[in-house]
């Protein structure tokens, strides 16, 4: 991988970070404190998969982007950080 392809997922992963710290409160329809790269999104966020499902929705419209969900897994969920390199690892390239 090149330099500026890792330094792309960088960026790319911090504004997934960001995204998904702005859209959880919606999904979750609750305000929320910040929210910590290692929070759990099930146990500490109470996400359901409905909700996973329209978080990742929502990511894709707001940064517009395609994931590729077909790859992804249950430890790809554990936390706020783990779903930001799983989104940020799968971005479907514009063909």
């Amino acid at each position: 991988m090149s330099d500026s392809a890792v330094r792309t997922d960088a960026e790319l992963r911090g504004q997934v970070l960001r995204s998904i710290g702005d859209l959880l409160p919606r999904v979750l329809k609750r305000e929320l404190a910040e929210v910590p790269e290692n929070a759990c999104l099930f146990d500490d966020l109470g996400l359901t998969s409905a909700g996973t499902l329209e978080l990742i929705l929502e990511l894709e419209e707001s940064l517009d982007i395609q994931v590729d969900v077909e790859e992804i897994g249950e430890d790809d969920l554990r936390s706020v950080a783990s779903l930001a390199d799983f989104v940020a690892g799968h971005v479907i390239a514009d063909s």
